[in-house]
């Protein structure tokens, strides 16, 4: 079995999904109430791939939201909770999503083994960052070109690139796309170094100074709210990746030659018959979902139960032929821009 552990886009949507699911108890309380709130396993599915495997997953709301990443303590033990209800479950194999993964890697949750009695099997959780990594190249590779973009020629921005998802798109656009030039671009000077010395090229720059050089933007980081990016001075076309969290880069930016896509997000060949994704503000929230959450579906179709996004820059060119081999076969494919978008920009 699978397991997905999400949380909703904010305290009233949570709310709301709360009253639909019958948990009164918690939809009327306040913010208070939520943070002392279990995590609640609330969805079991059943997906087919198309090469007929049949698997079982089940999706549970860590009852985090949001409004709570700034109360430390309750942040760290809504995670852990909800990875202990996982493993009392039985769940083979869990994927971390959204907020979810990002609390575990910047609070260093691994110091956190224990949980009450229940000692965490790490080998049972994965980040997901290696599949989403390789669906937001994936989605340059498709997009860039029917744009007009040569990526041979191309100028790449990688913002975040230090991170972890970052970093392994930084060496698979260098080693398998050839791209024209890596711009990196992160808060830190020495990883920074650091990466540009294992890839053994791209050019360190701030914000600022690569935006307007970029033919194509990969955004991996946390976008802060008060950011603002001069439209005018970036190139036309150009391909902008969302691959953070939340995806509000076309808050930021989009039109007159700027083409925004919400990176890391697949979508599945048939419906799932979930109504869970509803609460990810997906598009089509019966097949799409966020790869990091795809990547707990793989490895349970793969039968392979293993922490296979952990740690950080730990991605590998040969898991994401792995991972991106097994989401094509299993029926997955990438978010890309409408063809109403392309025609315009050709």
């Amino acid at each position: 079995m699978f397991g997905l552990i999400g949380h909703s886009t904010s305290f009233e949507a949570a709310r709301r999904k709360a009253m639909e699911l019958g948990f009164d108890h918690i939809a009327d309380g306040d913010l208070d109430v939520w943070c002392s709130a279990p995590p609640q396993l609330v969805e079991h599915v059943q997906v087919t791939s198309p090469v007929g495997t049949t698997i079982e997953g089940a999706y549970i709301d860590s009852c985090f939201v949001p409004e709570m990443l700034s109360r430390f303590k309750t942040a760290r033990r809504k995670v852990l909770n909800a990875m202990e209800l996982a493993q009392k479950k039985g769940i083979n194999i869990t994927a971390l999503g959204g907020f979810t993964s990002i609390i575990f890697e910047n609070f260093n949750l691994l110091q956190h083994q224990t949980v009450r009695s229940t000692t965490l099997d790490w080998q049972r959780f994965t980040t997901g960052n290696t599949h989403t990594a390789w669906v937001i190249c994936r989605q340059v590779e498709n997009n860039a070109p029917s744009l007009g973009i040569d990526l041979r020629k191309a100028k790449v921005a990688v913002v975040g690139a230090t991170g972890d998802i970052g970093s392994a798109v930084c060496r698979w656009l260098q080693a398998r796309t050839g791209v024209g030039e890596l711009l990196l671009v992160a808060r830190q000077q020495q990883p920074l170094l650091d990466l540009q010395q294992e890839l053994g090229g791209g050019r360190i720059l701030s914000l600022d100074e690569a935006l307007p050089e970029a033919d194509v933007v990969v955004w991996v980081a946390s976008m802060p709210r008060t950011l603002e990016i001069d439209q005018d001075s970036l190139k036309k076309p150009c391909l902008m990746i969302d691959g953070g969290y939340p995806k509000n880069l076309d808050t930021k930016v989009a039109g007159g030659g700027i083409h925004v896509l919400k990176g890391g997000i697949v979508e599945f060949c048939r419906d799932i018959g979930w109504s869970m994704m509803a609460i990810a503000e997906m598009e089509r929230p019966q097949r799409q979902m966020f790869a990091c959450f795809a990547e707990a579906m793989l490895l349970e179709f793969e039968r392979c139960h293993t922490n296979f996004s952990w740690g950080r820059n730990n991605i590998t060119l040969e898991k994401m032929d792995f991972i991106g081999a097994a989401s094509v076969r299993h029926g997955f494919s990438t978010l890309n821009l409408q063809p109403n978008l392309q025609a315009t920009a050709a």
